[in-house]
């Protein structure tokens, strides 16, 4: 498989170094020359020098031949950028990481269905470990043929949990309105804004994007 990853920084490279050592395609992209040749040093790549949330840039790292596209810079809007400009491009998978989790909200509504926050992920983590629960324990429960997704609602989606128009093997887990964990009920109300996650089986996936996908 082929992954471009735009940014250069420690996870970049982390996960370049990962990439490779499973015998992937690499192509590293960063603004820093100097940057990509150190890594150079290190890493067998390829290596774009340039912004990689230009179009022109991203149309050298050849979309049509690239599995994954991972935006990893240390700026949030650089990363939904270039994710963005990514999508129009044909990229099939891509991953924006952000550090400020008020953006992964606008990621949702923009259609970008892989955020990550690393410094949230981390401290999860470590509270988890801190408190002696396993970490691993929801990976290993959501397994086989279970799929989580989730969207943003809009205003045609205020409706009872209920009355959701949701494809027969598809549940609503939780939702989250202004940051707040809530576990509904089937009478319980959805409201535009909030964050609804649902567990579905995988052969529900494609109805389910195609239903919310991002308006353009």
């Amino acid at each position: 498989m082929r992954a471009v990853l735009i940014g250069a920084g420690s996870l970049g490279v982390m996960t370049a170094r990962l990439l490779l050592r499973h015998r992937h395609e690499v192509v590293l992209i960063d603004t820093d020359k100097e940057r990509l040749d150190a890594v150079a040093e290190e890493l067998d790549c390829g290596m774009i020098c340039g912004d990689g949330s230009r179009p022109a840039l991203l149309r050298e790292a050849d979309p049509e031949h690239t599995d994954h596209l991972f935006c990893l810079t240390n700026n949030d809007q650089t990363n939904i950028l270039a994710s963005l400009v990514g999508r129009s491009l044909g990229f099939p998978h891509i991953v924006t990481r952000i550090e400020d989790p008020q953006y992964e909200h606008i990621c949702l509504e923009l259609g970008l269905e892989n955020p990550i926050i690393p410094a949230r992920t981390i401290g999860r983590l470590l509270s988890d470990l801190f408190e002696g629960r396993d970490p691993l324990e929801l990976s290993t429960m959501i397994r086989d043929e279970a799929r989580v997704f989730s969207f943003v609602a809009r205003d045609e989606d205020q409706a009872r949990v209920e009355e959701l128009p949701l494809p027969e093997d598809v549940r609503v887990i939780c939702i989250y309105r202004s940051g707040t964990l809530t576990i509904p009920k089937g009478k319980d109300k959805v409201e535009p804004g909030d964050e609804v996650v649902l567990i579905t089986h995988s052969k529900d996936l494609e109805k389910l994007k195609e239903r919310w996908a991002a308006k353009p």
